[in-house]
């Protein structure tokens, strides 16, 4: 049967999602990790010697997710039902399989994010050397490398994963408190600190020392981090689409055919991946801010803040990995081509090195002069339709202060790339890491059109 959103849907769902993250989020999966809580719960309970020795094997022998009774949502029979459930409130069961569920899904996003950083950290390292346009506000700013542009891409997936690592050790926490958080129902001893702890050790989540059922910071930071990594993979997903327009021409996604094409322009070959990437982004956003409405809760039970989890979990995990996917999918076969960035480079006429020119003028005449002399030469090389270089040349000024093959050194975009390539260099570790630099050319400037 067809699912009625674009997660589970036939025709959509594996756009917008994976299937093994799907599955983890499934339904069935949910009541599994139902059950296999309860189970966990018996066990530490029977190891605490709170419910009576081999209860947890009668209870275990029943918990095969295929003999639910899905109405009634009932698996165990009544002569083995006695001491399931001892002691624990829905929503402790409820909490921790959402935990485990979290546990499975942050394992998922890990392998797909270390499988981005690697192609990243190797494209960074195979475009180190190429040129081509920075941009700010769409326009021609100053020269960077392509490389260079894929290590800021490359940074802020490397922060992601340490953001992943601190979650994943302090986010995923066990939780057992009872009715109002304070583990009455075991007595007044510590016996309910103790199932809890072992609780923890059993299903390998962290022990939280107080009950956080109305503190869900730890949720919200979860799904807070998917959104913050669908923002980074947004970023990369818009730079994409813009590289890849017919007017740019510097990167296509990889070609598979009639991926991207238009049931009325034969020519077409959108940039799919990218599209999903960027409106995932702004899925990713919507859960974060549903999450912390969910937070502010109120008392020692809340009264309907925590359902907005529900929704937003599952939908922040598929929508996340789902993005991963594109991303990995999108960059893995980028198409990249060296000559149309070169070209878009030079198709200002030297003007993207202006601020070079006046940086070095600057030296002669101050700052503020140095900027007057060089923007009236930018306006009339712009009027002209002639290059800074000879625009600069006609100035008295210029010309009094500078060398004609000083001048032309200076008006050279590919000599303007600034410490681009070293922090390249220091974000990959260099040759401690095995990168090879440089592009198929042995100058470094230019390359044949090639695949990552």
């Amino acid at each position: 049967m067809a699912g009625a959103t674009v997660f589970d849907s036939q025709l959509f769902g594996n756009i917008f999602g994976t299937k093994e993250i799907r599955t983890c989020f499934s339904e069935r999966s949910y009541v599994a990790r139902l059950i296999e809580a309860e189970c966990a719960l018996a066990q530490a309970e029977e190891d605490e010697g709170v419910i009576p020795k081999g209860t947890a094997a009668a209870i275990k022998t029943h918990s095969d997710v295929a003999n639910v009774n899905w109405p009634m949502i009932t698996w165990v029979p009544k002569e083995a039902a006695g001491y399931v459930h001892w002691g624990a409130t829905t929503q402790d069961i409820m909490d921790l399989a959402s935990a485990l569920q979290m546990k499975q899904g942050l394992e998922i996003v890990s392998r797909l994010l270390s499988e981005l950083d690697r192609t990243l950290a190797r494209m960074s390292g195979v475009y180190r050397d190429v040129p081509m346009a920075g941009r700010t506000h769409l326009q021609h700013a100053l020269p960077i490398t392509f490389g260079y542009k894929c290590a800021v891409w490359l940074a802020s997936i490397r922060r992601q994963l340490r953001r992943l690592k601190d979650i994943q050790e302090t986010c995923l926490m066990v939780q057992f408190g009872g009715a109002a958080g304070t583990l009455a129902s075991l007595g007044t001893g510590d016996a309910g600190i103790r199932v809890r702890k072992r609780l923890a050790q059993i299903l390998g989540l962290t022990d939280p020392i107080i009950t956080w059922h109305v503190s869900r910071d730890t949720v919200a930071e979860v799904v807070n981090f998917l959104a913050i990594l669908g923002g980074s993979l947004g970023k990369i997903g818009l730079d994409l689409i813009v590289m890849s327009s017919n007017e740019l021409n510097e990167v296509a996604e990889p070609f598979v055919p009639h991926r991207g094409a238009s049931s009325t322009m034969p020519q077409k070959r959108n940039p799919i991946s990218s599209e999903v990437m960027l409106a995932q982004s702004k899925i990713l956003r919507a859960q974060a801010g549903l999450v912390l409405d969910g937070m502010v809760s109120d008392f020692e039970r809340a009264s309907g803040p925590w359902h907005l989890e529900w929704a937003a979990t599952s939908v922040a995990f598929i929508s996340a990995v789902g993005s991963l996917y594109q991303a990995n999918f999108a960059l893995s076969g980028l198409q990249v081509n060296q000559d149309a960035m070169l070209t878009n480079l030079e198709s200002t006429k030297g003007l993207i090195v202006a601020e070079a020119v006046m940086m070095k003028f600057a030296e002669h005449t101050g700052r503020q002069r140095a900027h007057d002399i060089v923007y009236e030469a930018c306006t009339k090389a712009l009027r002209d339709g002639s290059t800074l270089h000879v625009a600069l040349s006609e100035s008295k000024e210029i010309s009094a202060n500078f060398a004609s093959e000083e001048l032309a050194r200076l008006c050279n975009p590919i000599k303007y790339l600034g410490c681009s390539q070293l922090m390249v260099d220091e974000l990959l570790g260099d040759k401690k890491n095995g990168v090879v630099h440089g592009a198929s050319k042995t100058n470094g400037t230019n390359g044949t059109n090639g695949v990552c």
